[in-house]
């Protein structure tokens, strides 16, 4: 287990400058959020690797820049777009390889969505199918606004996809959907693969850690009673800063509480 710092915390920074940024001050792990199609070439991934290579930074997951669209790529009635979308995942796919990274994540669909859930869960696999081509492992995450907020759904996704149901826990998402963490980590059963974390209090949904009252620990021991063994990545928004420094600073806190 690692504790790291998504790319995403800060946005908008552009990616290759956060990567340099979290990689100077010794974080272990990341998450690298895309955030244009410019940086989905070869050219720049070749940038990413030299901007790490020789560093303790190790590359946990990556997430698609385009997650907004997925209820209208991969989650409509029209099959074509969602054809067309397995070629976008294949790509984020070989880019997750390349970097060494093990997860991509997915939003998926909007509550008014079309497709049952058992429509929902057989382009889901396809999708995890093409990335178990390249070693890759596609992870639900928990999203407020999305089907994936509701605990029951993401129950049902472990019903009906079983081994290939694996998820991203995002507290800040969980807290914003009304739902304890507790409840979307039973949801999600032992099949957590990957975390955002971030922290919360009467101040504020998407705090620093450290700056509001979440329980760090217990959460911890929680997942790891879950079978959770992987990375804890802080990803949260720049309303929850003033200075970058402040990330690294709560980052620290954060280790020396736990």
């Amino acid at each position: 287990m690692s504790i790291g710092i998504s790319t995403a915390s800060f946005y908008p920074l552009e990616t290759e400058e956060s990567i340099a940024l979290i990689s100077e001050n010794g974080i272990p792990c990341t998450e690298i959020f895309f955030n244009s199609a410019r940086e989905l070439k070869d050219s720049f991934i070749d940038y990413i690797l030299e901007i790490i290579y020789n560093t303790p930074l190790r590359v946990t997951a990556i997430h698609p820049m385009l997650s907004f669209a997925e209820p209208y790529m991969v989650f409509s009635e029209y099959t074509r777009r969602f054809d067309e979308s397995l070629d976008n995942f294949e790509r984020y796919f070989e880019i997750a390889a390349r970097l060494g990274a093990k997860f991509v994540n997915l939003h998926g669909d909007r509550p008014t969505g079309k497709l049952s859930v058992e429509e929902y869960c057989e382009r889901f696999k396809m999708i995890a199918d093409e990335g178990k081509r390249f070693g890759v492992t596609l992870c639900q995450e928990n999203v407020n606004g999305y089907r994936s907020c509701d605990p029951e759904f993401l129950a049902d996704m472990v019903r009906f996809l079983g081994d290939d149901a694996n998820f991203t826990l995002d507290i800040k998402q969980s807290i914003r959907s009304g739902h304890t963490v507790p409840e979307i980590v039973e949801a999600m059963d032992y099949r957590i693969r990957h975390v955002h974390i971030s922290d919360h209090s009467p101040a504020g949904d998407c705090l620093l850690p450290t700056r509001g009252s979440f329980n760090f620990s217990a959460l911890i021991t929680d997942l790891k009673n879950h079978g959770f063994e992987g990375d804890y990545v802080i990803e949260v928004y720049q309303n929850a800063y003033k200075e970058h420094n402040e990330v690294f600073e709560c980052y620290k806190s954060l280790i020396n509480s736990l």
